[in-house]
């Protein structure tokens, strides 16, 4: 997807209170001090500006904090590329969700939730690619961001056991995960929230084990995708390369359909309809594919 500047929003504040509620959540957050916000009002009120204009004729204010600020009023969480609650330069949905940049992901989602998750039986999808680098683990997360962002109870799980990188994009610790769950050494509760007015919940890969293969193609696996679809509304996997194991498969079988990515000018053609023959052939629903561009 093409890296486009986002668009800057315009904020209207009626009332002079609206422009202290707004002052406020930046001084709330750290991004403003109590006199500054004092003077960006002054400064508005003298001039005729909006309260965002003003801070940023002041150079007090970027137009990321305005964005920021105009989210919070609307229950809308943006979240920070540093210290609590942060994601990975990768995550754009989380940090930057007015930009152009994910107005894709809201169409995927879009098309997922009519042509998949529209039946209350089809929880889990499972991402995948023939390759490593075609972006599966970068439109896994961001996926999983913009159906958490409507108010969809979203579990992420990196599936991939040999690569892993959802810790990553999250900031997360990686000591225990989804191999600690599949052997009996953690519960289901590891899923960690993000951020608390986002119902988005991560499930890292956990410690590296010396048989990824055999974990996920246990019946235990199984059994854990059935207790969580009973806590979530969507469940979004995360896969190894389909080429170098059969993990993405067998990950695919129990979600029950997974979705094909690939990377523009990266992925072979040959390989890409191998990995779909293989997936079909083995009972596998691929219900779509996504060009990655990024």
């Amino acid at each position: 997807m093409n890296k486009t500047a986002s668009k800057p929003i315009d904020v209207t504040m009626p009332s002079r209170d609206r422009s202290r509620a707004f002052g406020a959540i930046l001084v709330e957050q750290g991004r403003l001090s109590p006199n500054d916000a004092d003077e960006i009002q002054r400064f508005a009120s003298s001039h005729g500006l909006r309260f965002g204009a003003a801070a940023i004729q002041l150079k007090l204010l970027t137009q990321d904090d305005i964005d920021f600020a105009v989210a919070q009023q609307f229950n809308y969480p943006i979240l920070s590329r540093v210290g609590d609650n942060s994601v990975g330069d990768d995550v754009v949905a989380a940090y930057k969700p007015q930009s152009e940049d994910v107005e894709p992901l809201r169409a995927l989602r879009s098309q997922l939730t009519l042509r998949w998750f529209n039946d209350p039986s089809h929880k889990a999808l499972a991402i995948t690619s023939p390759g490593r680098s075609e972006g599966r683990s970068w439109l896994a997360a961001n996926l999983a961001t913009v159906f958490a962002q409507i108010g969809e109870r979203t579990l992420l799980i990196d599936a991939d056991m040999r690569h892993p990188r959802q810790h990553e994009l999250f900031n997360l610790s990686n000591a225990v995960g989804l191999s600690a769950l599949l052997t009996g050494r953690a519960g289901k509760e590891i899923a960690s929230r993000i951020h608390p007015q986002l119902r988005l919940f991560v499930l890292p890969a956990g410690l590296l084990p010396p048989n990824p293969q055999e974990l996920l193609g246990r019946p235990v696996f199984e059994l854990v995708l059935e207790r969580f679809t009973d806590q979530f509304d969507v469940i979004v996997i995360d896969t190894p390369a389909s080429t170098e194991s059969a993990d993405a498969q067998i990950v695919a079988r129990r979600a029950g359909a997974a979705l094909m990515v690939a990377r523009r000018n990266v992925t072979r053609q040959a390989l890409l309809t191998s990995a779909m023959q293989n997936f079909t052939q083995t009972g596998v629903n691929v219900i779509g594919s996504v060009i990655n561009e990024c």
